[in-house]
C-alpha cells in the first residue's frame, strides 16, 4: 500500500463512449471515497489493440497503462455490459496488462461496478469480468456488488448519480475495497 493511512486506486471505465453512464459511476466513485482513499481514472482509449507482435517493447500507452496499475493499491473497474459480456475495450486492456514481465494485475485487489440501461445492471458481464480476472491471478471482492440499472433514471442530465440506493451500494463498495485491500496486500 502506498502508506499506511493512504489508499491509491486505479479507475478504469470498460466504455469509451464520451458520455459513458460507467465513466460516471466512476466519477461518482471519487466523490464518495472513505478518508484516505484516492481514485486515478485512467483512460483506455489510446491503447492500441493487443497485438503479440508489438510487445516487445511495449507501445507507449501500455507502458502508461501498466505502470498506472503497478503503482495502485487496488483496481476499480466499471463495466458496461455489451452482448451479455465484457467490452472489447475492458479485454483489450486486460490483456495488455496480464503480458509478463511483472504483470501488474497479478495479486492486484479488484472491485467491480457497472451501470447499464437495461433492468438487470451488468450481471453477466461481472461474472464474465470476475472469471477472466481470476485467471489472470487478479483478486477480485466477491461482495457487495454494484448493479445500477435503468441508467437515464440513476443519472441526472449532467452525469450526475442521483440514485440515492445506487450512491448506498457504491459506498458499501469501496469501504469494502478499502478493507480487502489492507486484507490482502502486503503491509
Amino acid at each position: 500500500m502506498t502508506t499506511s493511512d493512504s489508499l491509491h486506486v486505479l479507475g478504469i471505465s470498460g466504455s469509451l463512449r464520451r458520455a459513458s453512464y460507467n465513466t460516471a459511476l466512476l466519477r461518482a466513485a471519487a466523490e464518495l471515497m472513505p478518508p484516505g482513499m484516492t481514485l486515478e481514472i485512467f483512460d483506455l482509449a489510446p491503447l492500441p489493440l493487443f497485438n503479440q507482435d508489438a510487445e516487445k517493447p511495449f507501445p507507449e500507452a501500455v507502458v502508461e497503462l501498466r505502470t498506472r496499475l503497478a503503482q495502485a493499491d487496488a483496481l476499480l473497474i466499471a463495466t458496461p455490459e455489451y452482448n451479455s459480456s465484457i467490452s472489447g475495450a475492458l479485454k483489450n486492456a486486460i490483456d495488455w496488462a496480464s503480458r509478463p514481465p511483472k504483470q501488474p494485475l497479478a495479486g492486484k485487489p479488484v472491485a467491480i461496478m457497472g451501470v447499464s440501461t437495461g433492468n438487470f445492471g451488468t450481471v453477466r458481464a461481472q461474472l464474465h469480468l470476475r472469471q477472466v480476472l481470476t485467471h489472470v491471478g487478479a483478486l477480485p471482492l466477491g461482495k457487495p456488488e454494484v448493479l445500477v440499472a435503468r441508467a437515464e433514471q440513476a443519472f441526472d442530465a449532467e452525469g450526475r448519480l442521483v440514485d440515492a440506493a445506487a450512491r448506498g451500494f457504491l459506498q458499501d463498495l469501496l469501504a469494502a475495497l478499502a478493507r480487502w485491500t489492507q486484507r490482502v496486500s502486503p503491509a
